[in-house]
């Protein structure tokens, strides 16, 4: 019986040991899987914070975080990584410097935040806290590279990729892109050469400098050396679109078509693997601008025909390169093809048909823009101003201050135009006032002040804007004076202003050279008009114009010089224009050269057969000579042609006095 009892109690010692060891095994199992519940619920809290922040909600994203009652360090760096992406430094330091703990990734992030500002505080701040990390990976140093980089100081970007413990791939980018974006080329070479390995990255970043810098062959080469060693990440198509588009600024279109075909060989060969790098639809559009800037347009379409995918700059371009040579029928094909014209659509068409004088169409599709902007308003004013409607271009700019848009420089630029259209100096002068007030003036607005102030007879006030121009003077500055001074009589403050203008190194244009040679015409400077028209080709280059031979004729006429000016027409290599032939026509009756009067009428009848100015003048002139059977038969012409006097003009009787 004692025997069973011990046995017993032995049995039961065993069971209960049992059991207890049964009951802390479902206990921690119980606490494992809480644990494991709660790891769950926080990872799928974290990624619903995560989401939140994505969509740029950060009030939301906060408010959550605030409610979160377990959080770790991915809650507090997406939360942190939401307010740097927001430039929002100081809310993002604060909850740094809340942590409980960080890792690797908290201080990158703070760094990032820091580094991606500009200004000397907040890069101390960065490397304040670079210097505070217990410990660091790539992105630490990467991060300080850059943002010393991006502060425009380089030496201290130097001495930190120098004394790096280790360096990868993007260390090197960092160092090649900083130099390039600090212009010193020079380095960016240096480094590009020293690299042990090159990726993608490294060749498109370097190919941008290079192209940037007009070292469009250089660039091809290291294209040729590089773009084929087996690198198969798709984005080395970046560098050849570069590129392309670099050939097509320096016209070089061959070469760009040259590059745009060899892209999937080049990239395809050496890895067998087809699809792993080809062109994308950035390569389609850079080659297709290519040719619209050539203004090869059958091209360019061919071209954008053959896309299999296009997005809205594919279609922008082609309306453009249509717009750009007047074929408004074309570039109105397009636009009805259009999936979803944007407002770069939509103003492209409103300038084209502003540009071939058919405004009611310009205005039909400003008022049917789903929404204008800024450059709308800015191309329907220009479009009026182009086509001389100037009470409708003032009425425009009144509408668009009235609807709140600000005008900027273009608008303001376009309405001095107008004013000078006008010949309003009181509303110029209004204008002048609203810009000193909303906008810095450059180049062109100040460009546009002198030739209101100069149209309008204000040659002072012109003369006083030039002067005051602190900015290298281009041409366009220097011919708006000289015009100007040109056409107010100031024939000899035009030609002394041109003469310095050649001191200052200034190279003429075409247009230089109307107002030059309109100021010898106005000054009775017959020799130096020809002096100047002579320099205008042997010297510069200039090949001239009906403009410039109008000129010269009018000069040579006004001096008598009839045949020396019948010889310079019959030189000239293209047919002259009524300009021409009506100063010589001019000239003749006032030296009373009939026979070159009757070759000029002639000429002038044939190019404004309904105009009755030539008919009228040659009548005049037979009339003072006395060859009153001339002149009857000049008027019977104009009956028998239906031609009718027009007013300003009249008949001069020499019998009746």
């Amino acid at each position: 019986m004692g025997r069973l009892n011990v046995a017993a109690l032995a049995f039961r010692s065993m069971a209960l040991r049992r059991c207890i060891f049964s009951t802390f095994r479902s206990a921690s199992t119980l606490k494992s899987k809480a644990a494991s519940s709660k790891a769950t619920d926080l990872y799928t809290l974290n990624k619903k914070l995560s989401d939140i922040l994505r969509t740029g909600k950060l009030n939301e994203a906060k408010s959550m975080f605030d409610k979160m009652q377990q959080r770790n360090t991915v809650t507090w760096n997406s939360m942190i990584n939401g307010y740097v992406k927001r430039r929002e430094i100081t809310k993002a330091r604060k909850l740094f410097d809340e942590m409980p703990e960080r890792d690797i990734v908290s201080w990158n992030l703070m760094i990032s935040g820091y580094a991606s500002c500009l200004g000397y505080k907040f890069l101390e701040e960065a490397k304040n806290l670079f210097d505070q990390m217990p410990r660091r990976d790539f992105v630490s140093w990467n991060t300080m590279i850059s943002g010393y980089a991006k502060n425009g100081r380089m030496d201290e970007a130097v001495r930190l990729f120098e004394s790096m413990p280790e360096r990868n791939v993007v260390s090197w980018n960092a160092m090649i892109t900083g130099f390039l974006h600090n212009g010193d080329m020079l380095s960016a070479t240096e480094y590009f050469e020293r690299m042990p390995e090159r990726d993608s990255t490294s060749v498109s970043a370097f190919v941008s400098g290079l192209v940037q810098n007009g070292q469009l062959d250089e660039a091809a080469r290291v294209l040729t050396e590089y773009g084929s060693r087996g690198n198969r990440r798709k984005d080395l198509v970046q560098a050849y679109n570069t590129l392309i588009a670099g050939y097509g600024q320096e016209g070089r279109v061959d070469d760009a078509r040259r590059l745009f075909d060899q892209i999937p060989f080049n990239c395809n060969h050496r890895d067998g693997r087809n699809g792993e790098f080809e062109k994308n639809v950035v390569s389609w559009n850079s080659m297709i601008m290519c040719y619209v800037k050539a203004g090869d347009i059958f091209s360019a379409r061919e071209l954008f025909d053959q896309m299999n995918e296009r997005d809205i700059i594919s279609w922008n371009t082609m309306i453009n390169g249509y717009v750009q040579i007047s074929d408004m029928e074309e570039a109105l094909n397009l636009f009805n093809m259009m999936p979803k014209p944007d407002n770069m659509s939509w103003n492209s068409m409103i300038s084209g048909f502003a540009q071939v004088g058919r405004l009611e169409l310009a205005c039909d599709y400003f008022e049917r823009m789903p929404q204008k902007n800024l450059v709308s308003w800015n191309s329907i004013i220009a479009g009026y101003e182009k086509n001389k409607d100037y009470k409708g271009a003032i009425k425009l700019f009144i509408q668009m201050q009235a609807e709140g848009e600000k005008p900027d420089r273009h608008t303001l630029s376009a309405v001095l135009s107008v004013c000078a259209g006008l010949v309003d100096l009181h509303l110029g002068m209004q204008i002048h006032q609203l810009v000193s007030k909303t906008v810095i003036p450059d180049v062109p607005i100040k460009n546009s002040l002198i030739t209101m102030y100069s149209r309008c007879g204000a040659i002072i006030e012109s003369r006083i804007i030039f002067d005051e121009m602190k900015s290298p003077k281009v041409v366009v500055t220097w011919n708006a004076m000289i015009g100007g001074y040109a056409s107010h009589g100031f024939a000899m403050e035009a030609l002394e202003l041109f003469e310095l203008m050649k001191r200052n190194k200034v190279q003429p244009t075409y247009i230089t050279f109307i107002s030059v040679l309109s100021a010898c015409t106005h000054a009775g400077l017959v020799d130096e008009g020809r002096a100047y028209f002579k320099d205008m080709v042997s010297e510069y280059g200039i090949e001239p114009r009906v403009e410039h031979y109008a000129s010269l004729v009018d000069n040579l006429g006004r001096h008598g010089k009839l045949e020396e000016a019948m010889d310079l027409i019959k030189s000239m290599p293209f047919d002259p224009d009524k300009a021409v032939w009506g100063a010589l026509l001019g000239a003749c009756r006032v030296h009373n050269n009939v026979e070159l009067a009757q070759v000029a009428a002639e000429a002038l009848m044939r190019l404004e057969p309904e105009s009755s100015a030539p008919y009228v003048l040659l009548y005049n002139m037979y009339a003072d000579v006395g060859l009153w059977d001339a002149a009857v038969e000049v008027r019977e012409m104009m009956e028998r042609n239906n031609i009718r006097k027009q007013a300003a003009y009249s008949w001069i009787d020499s019998s009746h006095y």
